[in-house]
């Protein structure tokens, strides 16, 4: 019960990494705001943990909208009083990207596939629009959530802790797409800034950067030739994907006490891939 008395917001709650964050999140004592774009999806992990016995509620959350963003964290004050945690796992891996629609994916990673013999391409190519849409959800996204729930958590003057989802991608251009590297690097520099920022508030900010996880944004993976796809897991010692409950993990220990003395950093469980 390593969270008990605490109200956390999960941003993406509705899957993937965010729906195990906010699963065990709920296991350990917390109250939990599940936050998504995609209502059913959110409703669902909510239920979840009414069902195993936990505490938590769904809105409805376009991480890009400001309003939004406010209107969580005031669902939260409303609702439970607080907000101690903040987790921000909304995010998207390509433009178009929605959780679950595999067929989308596909063609997209298809399109990636030819980028292998051609990789000037993915520069020539590109979209300024749909860069934009990627920055937008994955950075803006982090901040205008963190500016909303860390509004109160100042005001409140109790301390609490910052979560944001960051990737290998931060440290690594070959981790990802041209935006996606990019907005996940943001994400980092973002981290450490905003733990400078709120350090005197008692506010601790963290990133998680996880490897190669088990989720719908990844599976498309599978789909790589099997030539590539073991010259792809001869890059992480481990030999596997992560699962989303040991990113759920990591968050637990940022989020927790345990952690007190934990601030700007970025932690990656990511199998070893950083270990080259």
């Amino acid at each position: 019960m390593r969270l008990e008395g605490k109200v956390a917001v999960v941003t993406g709650g509705g899957n993937g990494l965010g729906r195990a964050t906010a699963r065990r999140f709920a296991s350990e004592g917390a109250r939990v705001v599940v936050a998504d774009l995609i209502d059913d999806l959110g409703e669902e992990t909510s239920q979840m943990i009414a069902d195993a016995g936990g505490t938590a509620s769904f809105i409805h959350c376009d991480a890009v909208s400001i309003s939004d963003n406010h209107q969580m964290a005031a669902h939260a004050l409303e609702t439970y009083g607080a907000i101690d945690v903040l987790v921000t796992a909304a995010g998207v891996s390509h433009p178009g990207y929605k959780s679950g629609d595999q067929e989308a994916s596909v063609k997209w990673f298809a399109k990636r596939m030819d980028y292998v013999e051609r990789p000037a391409d993915e520069l020539l190519e590109l979209d300024l629009e749909d860069f934009r849409q990627v920055m937008a959800i994955n950075l803006e996204g982090t901040l205008l959530a963190a500016q909303a729930c860390g509004a109160p958590m100042v005001e409140a003057g109790n301390g609490g802790s910052i979560v944001t989802i960051a990737s290998i991608a931060a440290k690594h251009p070959d981790a990802g797409p041209l935006p996606y590297v990019c907005s996940k690097s943001a994400v980092w520099m973002l981290t450490k800034k905003l733990a400078r920022l709120l350090a005197s508030s008692g506010i601790r900010v963290n990133a998680i950067g996880p490897g190669y996880i088990d989720t719908h944004m990844t599976s498309m993976i599978d789909l790589i030739p099997e030539d590539l796809l073991t010259q792809f897991f001869a890059n992480i010692p481990m030999g596997r994907k992560g699962i989303p409950d040991e990113i759920a993990s990591t968050a637990l220990f940022l989020a927790s006490d345990e952690a007190s003395y934990f601030t700007g950093e970025i932690l990656h469980p990511d199998g070893g891939y950083f270990t080259e």
